[in-house]
């Protein structure tokens, strides 16, 4: 069992790097904006370029280098999956289908058998 430590504690030069990278994210949208008169290759350069300094300098932070460790871990998990061959998975889905149909018309034969109970054999109300 592996043990990962949790840390919430963040430095301040930590904090600044979050913070530039909102101020990033949120200059880029500005940018946009702010250069629809220059043309849509200026603002979408301006935005594209703004968003990859955001995720820079947010993967160089601690909260980014966590992320990153969650994905690589997330995708080494994802590797170790035993996924059903296609002829396995088409049985499955059958089956599955089967067992649906098998339900629904069980619940309809029970809703049936009911309402002939209740309405014409107790109260009489279909004559």
């Amino acid at each position: 069992m592996a043990t990962s430590e949790v840390q919430t504690v963040h430095s301040g030069a930590d904090k600044a790097k979050l913070g530039v990278a909102i101020a990033l994210v949120l200059g880029s949208f500005v940018a946009f904006y702010l250069l629809s008169s220059q043309g849509s290759l200026a603002q979408w350069g301006a935005l594209i370029v703004l968003m990859v300094a955001a995720v820079v300098v947010f993967a160089i932070s601690e909260s980014g280098k966590q992320l990153l460790a969650f994905g690589r871990d997330s995708w080494r998990e994802v590797k170790k999956v035993v996924w059903p061959a296609r002829k396995e998975a088409i049985q499955m889905t059958l089956y599955v289908f089967a067992f649906v149909f098998v339900m629904s018309l069980f619940l309809w034969l029970t809703d049936k058998t009911l309402e002939w109970v209740f309405y014409d054999l107790i109260l009489g109300w279909r004559k």
